[in-house]
């Protein structure tokens, strides 16, 4: 293409490089954002004609050419130009094609500086409460598997150990609580990225009498930026939002583990769907967990995007510089590899069923209930070290004797105390363990079903 024939080209006495054009090209990409850069335009255009910068008729005219484009685009008829490097000249070009030189009064009193930095934000508005929604899908899978098993008991864990009981619906809501921040944070964000920075031009403002404010009100904006050089340079917005979406993915990836773990034989603990398995080319008996290994693993690429983003702003001089180009592909990545493990997730979580009785065994070996035993010294005025050491004792002789702490008679255990009475057992059971931790936030099927009640009116269920 001629430079004449570009919307910048004027200053230019040679044709550009095909191999140029071909680099700096980003309409293979940025053209996800047609919708929000037209709108943005109409807001603009729609002040213009409010200003007195362009008349009423031009008005019109590129508010009917834009929405004749939108709709070429949406039926997949309008043909993007490489040529055109990006969103915005493949739009303006179609424009001035369509209706003429009052497409080229468009540009006025804005820069593609400001106008990249408008239609990402206008993006990842929609895009954050679109994740905010699908995230309440995935609280609300949670919910219903808390409630389905509410008074069911499973092993709980540190260091991958057995440690003590806990009520199934305690470890569901535990994820309902993990991905309620995640929605929070960008509740947070969202604060952030709603600022209008259209009207900060290339870096220093404009000398046209434009009205920020008008604009900011038509795009539902509640803020505009203050500062025209931080505007066109600023990505800030994006690596928060990417960095919230890295920490939904990592939460993914945590449930992912455990449902990986809990499918396996060795643990038996759910059944995942078959028709969210694989199976495998050459042994026929295989059922494989694909979904939640792909969505583990698919938290590297995640993180990665985030790194990049780092990487990008680290080095940038004030004010916006080429480099910026690279920032929207890791933000498309993150959003796309997110939403879609949290839509499959919902999914996965809906047709998950627990092995309730594989389950309550786990819960009978690995003196789950020692921490119950230290706690019941202490309630006899044994000091919680002295009861912890006792109690150490006890484990280690049921160890030797191959007994679990049920097991052993009052005789065994006083062998270790003399302040251990014939009560002891009430605290040595499964349930007994569960219903004591009573305290707030705890396992007991008392705050259980509290939390769960206030999960349930949170989510309108």
């Amino acid at each position: 293409m001629n430079n004449e024939m570009k919307l910048w080209g004027g200053r230019f006495t040679e044709k550009t490089a095909a191999s140029v054009e071909a680099f700096t090209a980003s309409i293979h990409y940025d053209c996800r954002l047609f919708r929000q850069d037209i709108a943005g335009s109409r807001a603009h255009a729609k002040m213009l004609v409010r200003q007195g910068l362009i008349t009423a008729e031009e008005g019109a005219r590129i508010d009917r050419g834009l929405a004749e484009i939108e709709q070429e685009i949406e039926q997949g008829v309008f043909v993007f130009k490489p040529e055109l490097e990006d969103i915005h000249m493949n739009i303006e070009k179609a424009l001035v094609d369509k209706i003429g030189p009052a497409g080229a009064r468009l540009h006025t009193a804005r820069s593609r500086n400001d106008q990249i930095n408008l239609d990402l934000r206008l993006y990842l508005r929609e895009e954050t409460a679109r994740l905010v929604e699908l995230l309440a899908g995935v609280r609300g899978s949670f919910v219903k598997l808390a409630r389905r098993y509410l008074g069911a008991v499973m092993p709980g864990y540190t260091h991958l150990q057995r440690a003590q009981p806990v009520l199934i619906s305690h470890h569901m809501l535990a994820y309902y609580e993990m991905f309620g921040r995640d929605q929070e944070r960008l509740r947070d964000c969202a604060k952030r990225i709603n600022v209008l920075p259209l009207g900060a031009a290339a870096l220093a403002g404009t000398g046209l009498p434009i009205d920020r404010e008008f604009v900011a009100a038509e795009l539902g904006f509640p803020a505009v930026s203050a500062n025209s050089m931080d505007t066109v340079g600023d990505r800030d917005f994006a690596v928060e939002f990417v960095s919230a979406c890295v920490l939904i993915q990592l939460h993914l990836s945590r449930l992912s583990e455990e449902l990986v773990l809990w499918s396996s034989s060795e643990f038996g603990f759910v059944e995942l769907a078959d028709s969210f398995c694989t199976g495998s080319s050459i042994m026929p008996q295989k059922k494989n967990p694909d979904i939640p290994e792909l969505i583990r693993g698919k938290s590297g690429r995640v993180v990665g995007n985030l790194v990049a983003l780092l990487t990008l702003l680290k080095g940038l001089p004030l004010t916006y510089n080429r480099d910026l180009q690279e920032d929207k592909e890791p933000v498309f990545d993150t959003l796309d590899t997110v939403s879609r493990g949290l839509a499959i997730s919902a999914e996965l979580l809906a047709n998950m069923k627990f092995n309730t009785a594989r389950l309550e065994d786990a819960t009978q070996t690995g003196y789950m209930t020692a921490t119950d035993l230290a706690d019941y010294l202490v309630m006899k005025n044994v000091p919680f070290r002295q009861a912890h050491a006792i109690v150490g004792q006890i484990v280690a002789f049921c160890v030797k004797k191959k007994k679990e702490l049920i097991e052993l008679g009052l005789d065994e255990l006083r062998q270790f105390s003399a302040a251990i009475d014939a009560d002891v057992f009430a605290v040595l059971t499964v349930k007994g363990s569960v219903d004591s931790r009573r305290s707030t936030g705890g396992t007991s099927i008392v705050r259980v079903k509290e939390a769960l009640e206030q999960a349930e009116r949170e989510l309108g269920m």
